[in-house]
């Protein structure tokens, strides 16, 4: 299936699907957990980024990583391109977040970072765990090289593609640390 023909089969389908490379993947559901981490995340950014260029999306955005052949819905992506005008697919995010499930970590951490890196406008990426309360950012530098910056409970992320800071508080706020919701851990 090619990105174009994965654009026309989605547009009429129910369940969201990331297309990579010619193959096609339903998205794993979420727990109440991630979706609050989720909101959180996208009022705190939301409520420092009015009056800017920039744009905050969540879930049912797509995300076309065109050097890799891509499409992804990530949790968050904020793009601050006035090119970046598709009503569906965002191509510009200079920031995007995941929030990590126990089914997702590994791939968010390894082969979606990999894809998310040849994304020209990205400059930094954000891992948030809620079962530990710690996040990765992890931000690219002048030479090109991507650097992780750890932060956790009563700390602050410094996110320099907006120009702003969250504290971790903030993200965590109706959260319970611990195992995911409905599991019997």
């Amino acid at each position: 299936m090619t990105a174009q023909e994965f654009l026309a089969w989605d547009a009429h389908e129910t369940v969201k699907r990331e297309f990579v490379r010619g193959e096609v993947f339903p998205m794993a559901g979420a727990d109440e957990r991630h979706n609050t981490v989720v909101g959180n995340v996208v009022m705190a950014l939301r409520a420092q980024l009015r009056g800017t260029p920039c744009r905050v999306l969540m879930l049912d955005m797509k995300l076309r990583v065109e050097a890799a052949d891509c499409f992804y819905y990530p949790d968050v992506l904020v793009t601050c391109s006035a090119a970046d005008t598709d009503p569906l697919v965002k191509r510009e995010a200079v920031l995007v977040v995941e929030v990590l499930s126990p089914l997702t970590a590994a791939f968010d951490r390894g082969d979606k970072f990999a894809d998310y890196r040849l994304l020209p406008s990205l400059r930094e990426y954000l891992l948030l765990d809620p079962d530990k309360r710690r996040g990765d950012l992890y931000r690219q530098g002048n030479d090109g090289l991507w650097v992780l910056h750890p932060f956790g409970t009563g700390e602050a992320v410094r996110l320099d593609s907006v120009g702003l800071a969250l504290e971790a508080q903030v993200l965590w706020e109706d959260v319970t640390p611990g195992a995911p919701q409905g599991s019997s851990a």
